[in-house]
């Protein structure tokens, strides 16, 4: 049974790659050599069509693709919404093209592309299957209360449990409750979308810098308007430094509150991209050789690489979950000084560390 579940596993995670179009050794002469780069960016980057693989050479294969459909608004128009094949392999359709997978206008004018590209169909597929599964987890709560959990909720609970305890209880203090649904989206969203991503024919979500920016942008709203006067005291009037410093410190902090929610977009962006890009830089090395000799040795690279991505899904998910409450965290810390004198330190001190 495990041998099976390997070659499944092994089929899953080559298959969209080594079907990815390429010239082949007799072809090479007339064509384009086979370029990696190309075809890596092809794989992470977003598409107006949904491509999962090509059956065959690039010439008389036949792709597996899935089109989309293309919105676009020019202001003298108007509106124009149409499927993505009419704009395949160069086409120009209703004066509109695509270059380089960006849609332009033939005349030159200005076009706003509101397309369902394959980024934002993995969205609305992601966001469904979310909603699918937390409902089917509700209804167990709901069903069996405090009882032992089944099926589904049986898998979700103890990370459930681990967010709220280890992530938002520690890092969050007192007032976590509140912020326990976004903690637990953004994890599972994250954590979905990684492992989706490495499925064939997957969208790289996580790895569009758009995404993480929305997400980063959300922690960094959130934590805005969850601060108090502590928060604003410690940037504005930093405890223990002179004040001939301020006027050094005040925008160095004022830079830190824009530096951490970047930090969390360029972490989980750069993470996620560059392990398709390993993937795929592995599998390229066959068709440079040009021999299947090296075959094995890449495939096996390869598939170490795509198993530890399986561990670097859930673990930046965890990551970007982290950070976000901790700094949350420090936005709704109440002021520990007059504890600390006190005698309570040692609680002062765990709060500010995490």
């Amino acid at each position: 049974m495990k041998r099976l579940l390997l070659a499944i596993f092994c089929f899953l995670s080559f298959a969209a790659y080594a079907n990815e179009p390429t010239a082949t050794t007799e072809e090479a002469t007339d064509k384009e050599a086979f370029s990696p780069g190309e075809m890596i960016l092809h794989h992470i980057g977003d598409s107006h069509e949904w491509h999962f693989a090509t059956l065959g050479d690039e010439a008389h294969g036949t792709h597996v693709t899935i089109p989309l459909p293309v919105i676009a608004y020019r202001p003298a128009q108007g509106l124009s919404v149409f499927s993505s094949s009419q704009l395949a392999e160069g086409k120009v359709y209703n004066g509109l093209k695509l270059e380089h997978e960006h849609l332009v206008s033939e005349d030159g004018s200005k076009v706003y592309d509101f397309s369902i590209t394959k980024n934002v169909a993995s969205l609305m597929l992601s966001a469904a299957l979310l909603l699918v599964v937390f409902t089917a987890v509700a209804r167990g709560y709901a069903k069996r209360g405090s009882g032992a959990p089944k099926g589904i909720q049986s898998f979700f609970e103890p990370i459930i449990i681990f967010i709220r305890d280890e992530v938002a209880k520690k890092s969050i203090g007192p007032k976590y409750e509140r912020y326990m649904p976004y903690l637990l989206t953004v994890f599972f969203f994250i954590w979905f979308n990684n492992l989706m991503g490495l499925m064939p024919g997957g969208a790289n979500l996580t790895g569009n810098i758009a995404v993480t920016l929305t997400l980063a942008v959300l922690t960094l709203l959130i934590t805005l308007f969850s601060s108090n006067k502590n928060y604003w005291h410690h940037i504005f009037a930093t405890p223990g430094v002179p004040k001939a410093l301020l006027p050094i410190m005040i925008p160095v902090e004022l830079i830190g509150i824009v530096v951490k929610p970047f930090s969390l977009m360029v972490r989980l962006f750069a993470n996620i991209t560059a392990g398709h890009i390993v993937i795929l830089s592995f599998i390229s090395l066959i068709f440079i050789f040009g021999s299947v000799t090296v075959a094995p040795v890449t495939l096996a690279f390869g598939l170490f690489i795509n198993m530890l991505e399986l561990l670097v899904a859930i673990l930046q998910a965890y990551i970007f979950t982290l950070l976000t409450a901790m700094y949350i965290g420090g936005a709704v810390e109440e002021h520990h000084d007059a504890d600390y004198q006190m005698g309570g330190g040692d609680g002062a001190d765990t709060a500010h560390a995490h």
